[in-house]
C-alpha cells in the first residue's frame, strides 16, 4: 500500500475517532438507566428529547412540535424522527443518537476533504481544511489570555478551562460568537449532515463542470428529489442549498439546464412540506443588515469580522487569489451566503443567521488551506510562517474543546426510575396532550407525549406564538370556575393537567385547591409531588 494512502486511511481513522468521542462525551444513558446531559448542551437537548421520545414513545404524525402542542411542526424533524424510531426498535437512546450523530458529522468531514480534494489536488490542502474545520480561528483565545498570563502553566492552564471563550451575544465577550466552537454540533446534532450534503451538491455541479459531459438526467433528478425533501430535514440548509443553486446556475452556463431542473423539481417537492409548516409568527424585520454588529458601519463591520474570523479573514482572499479561475468560482456560493446573512433575518432570532456563517466558514476554510500550502512551500521561512499562522488559527478551537471534555452531567431520571414517566407511557394514549408540570424534561415530555408549553424559548424561535399560549396556560392552571376551565381545555384538545408543588414554571400561580376539589386525580408521585388529573373524567359533565 502506498504511503499517501496510509496517511489518508489513518487521517479518517482518527476523524471518525475524534466525531464518535465528541458526541459521547456530551450524552449518555448511565448503569442506572437515566439520561446524563452534559451542561453545555443541557438547553437544546430539552426540545432534542421530546422531540426524538414523541417518535420513539408517542404517535407524531401528522408531526407537531412535542413541546407545543396543536399547531403543524415548524422544526425540521427528519433525523430526530429517525432516531426515535431506532430507540423505538430498541436501540438505546444514547446509541440511537450519538451513532447517527458521530456518522454525520463523520460525513461532514469526509465532505470537506472531498470537496477540497477536488478543487485543490492536494492531500495536505484537504487535511489542513479539515483542522481549520475542528478548530476555529477566531481570536477569542485572547479572552483566555486576559484570565491566565502566558507562563509555564498556560498548558495546564488550558487542559483545565472548563467555559468557551466567548459566547455572543448571550454573555462574556459578546463581540465574538458563541457559534465557531464545535458545541453548535454538540447541540444541534442534524445539522452536520445537511451541511455535509450541502458540499456534496456543490462537489457535484464542480466536477461536473469539469467534466466533458454534463449531470446525467438521473443525477440531476436524484438532487432535485434529495433537496425538495431538506425543508423537513434542516429548513435554514434548505434554503441555502437553492442560494447555491441560483449562483451555480449563473457561473456554469453549461449546467444550466440541469440546475434548473433541479430547481424546479425541488421547489416543487417542498412546496406542500412548507404550506404544512406555515409561515409562523415571525414579526421581524427581514432586511437587518449588519448581523449582530452594533452601531453598524465599514470600521465596526470590519473589526467585528476579523474578531470573529480571525486571519481567515486575510488569508482567504489570499488563497482565492493564487487559485485558478476555475478554482475560484465555487467560493460564490459561499459567499452568497455571508452576503444574505449579513443583510437580512431569516428566523425570530436574528443569532439564528449563524447557520449561514458556518457554512460559509467551511467555504473560507478551503482557500485558508490553500493559502497555508503555499506559504509552507517556501522553503524554510515558509514553513516556520505557516506553522505560525496554523496555530493563531486553531488555537482559540484547540482551547475550545477542553470545556467540552471537562463538561460535568446533569442527571434526569428516565424509564423505570421516573414514576411519573412510567404512569404516563402504561395508562395514557400515545396521542395524549398535557398541561405540563415543567418547562423542560417534562415527564409527559420523556414519554412521548405532547406538552401545552415547553420552554417558550424553543417554540418562539421557530415561530410560534408563544405568548398566546403562555396567557392561556395562566388562565388554565389559575382557574377558579369549573365551566370555564372545562371550555379552555376542551378548546386546547388537551388530556390530562400535570401540576406540581411547588410549581417550577416561572410566572404561573396555579390554584391548587381549585384542581384538587374540582378535577379526577388520577396519579400522585409522592417523589416528585407530581398529580395528574383527567380531563375527560373532570369536564364529562360540565
Amino acid at each position: 500500500m502506498k504511503k499517501g494512502k496510509i496517511i489518508k486511511i489513518v487521517f479518517f481513522v482518527l476523524l471518525f475517532i475524534f466525531s464518535w468521542l465528541l458526541m459521547w462525551k456530551t450524552f449518555r444513558i448511565n448503569v442506572n438507566g437515566n439520561l446524563e446531559i452534559a451542561t453545555k448542551v443541557w438547553s437544546d437537548f430539552a426540545a432534542t428529547i421530546p422531540l426524538i421520545r414523541s417518535f420513539s414513545y408517542g404517535a407524531n404524525w401528522p408531526p407537531q412540535y412535542p413541546i407545543f402542542a396543536g399547531p403543524p411542526i415548524r422544526y425540521h424533524f427528519v433525523f430526530f424522527a429517525v432516531v426515535g424510531i431506532l430507540e423505538k426498535v430498541g436501540v438505546p437512546l444514547d446509541w440511537a443518537l450519538n451513532s447517527l450523530s458521530a456518522f454525520s458529522f463523520f460525513f461532514l468531514l469526509l465532505a470537506i476533504y472531498f470537496l477540497t480534494k477536488a478543487i485543490f489536488k492536494s492531500r495536505f490542502v484537504s487535511m489542513t481544511t479539515c483542522i481549520l474545520f475542528l478548530f476555529n480561528g477566531s481570536f477569542a483565545f485572547l479572552e483566555f489570555f486576559k484570565k491566565y498570563s502566558l507562563s509555564i502553566h498556560t498548558l495546564t492552564d488550558i487542559i483545565h478551562h472548563d467555559s468557551f471563550l466567548a459566547f455572543g451575544p448571550y454573555y462574556g465577550n459578546k463581540t465574538i460568537s458563541a457559534f465557531w466552537s464545535l458545541n453548535i454540533y454538540t447541540n444541534q446534532r442534524h445539522l452536520a449532515l445537511a451541511y455535509a450534503v450541502f458540499l456534496l451538491l456543490v462537489l457535484a455541479i464542480y466536477r461536473a463542470s469539469k467534466s466533458d459531459n454534463k449531470l446525467s438526467l438521473n443525477k440531476t433528478l436524484l438532487w432535485g428529489t434529495v433537496i425538495g425533501f431538506f425543508p423537513f430535514v434542516h429548513l435554514p440548509v434548505f434554503a441555502m442549498m437553492e442560494i447555491a443553486l441560483f449562483v451555480l446556475l449563473v457561473i456554469y452556463p453549461r449546467l444550466r439546464k440541469n440546475i434548473l431542473v433541479i430547481i424546479a423539481l425541488s421547489l416543487i417537492i417542498a412546496l406542500p412540506q412548507i404550506m404544512y409548516s406555515g409561515t409562523g409568527s415571525f414579526q421581524g424585520k427581514l432586511f437587518h443588515p449588519g448581523y449582530l454588529i452594533e452601531n453598524l458601519s465599514f470600521f465596526p463591520f470590519i473589526k467585528y469580522w476579523f474578531l470573529n474570523l480571525g486571519f481567515v479573514t486575510i488569508l482567504a482572499p489570499i488563497g482565492f487569489l493564487l487559485a485558478k479561475r476555475p478554482q475560484r468560482k465555487i467560493f460564490l456560493p459561499f459567499l452568497a451566503l455571508f452576503v444574505l446573512g449579513n443583510l437580512f433575518q431569516f428566523s425570530p432570532e436574528i443569532a439564528g443567521n449563524h447557520k449561514f456563517f458556518n457554512l460559509f466558514l467551511i467555504g473560507t476554510d478551503i482557500y485558508t488551506g490553500y493559502a497555508i500550502f503555499f506559504i509552507w512551500k517556501k522553503k524554510i521561512f515558509g514553513k516556520i510562517l505557516a506553522t505560525v499562522l496554523f496555530l493563531f488559527l486553531t488555537l482559540s478551537g484547540i482551547i475550545d474543546i477542553f470545556p467540552i471534555k471537562n463538561d460535568v452531567y446533569a442527571e434526569i431520571k428516565d424509564g423505570k426510575n421516573n414514576d411519573v414517566e412510567q404512569f404516563i407511557i402504561k395508562n395514557t394514549s400515545k396521542e395524549s396532550v398535557f398541561v405540563n408540570a415543567s418547562y423542560v424534561y417534562d415527564p409527559a415530555s420523556l414519554a412521548g407525549r405532547k406538552i401545552f408549553l415547553g420552554w417558550p424559548y424553543f417554540s418562539w424561535s421557530a415561530g410560534y406564538d408563544t405568548q398566546k399560549r403562555s396567557e392561556s396556560l395562566k388562565e388554565i392552571l389559575g382557574a377558579s370556575d369549573v365551566n370555564s376551565a372545562c371550555t379552555l381545555l376542551t378548546q386546547e384538545d388537551i388530556d390530562y393537567i400535570e401540576i406540581q408543588n411547588p410549581t417550577t414554571l416561572e410566572g404561573i400561580k396555579i390554584n391548587y385547591k381549585f384542581f384538587k376539589e374540582n378535577f379526577k386525580e388520577i396519579f400522585s408521585s409522592p417523589t416528585t409531588n407530581i398529580s395528574i388529573y383527567d380531563v375527560a373524567l373532570s369536564c364529562r359533565y360540565k
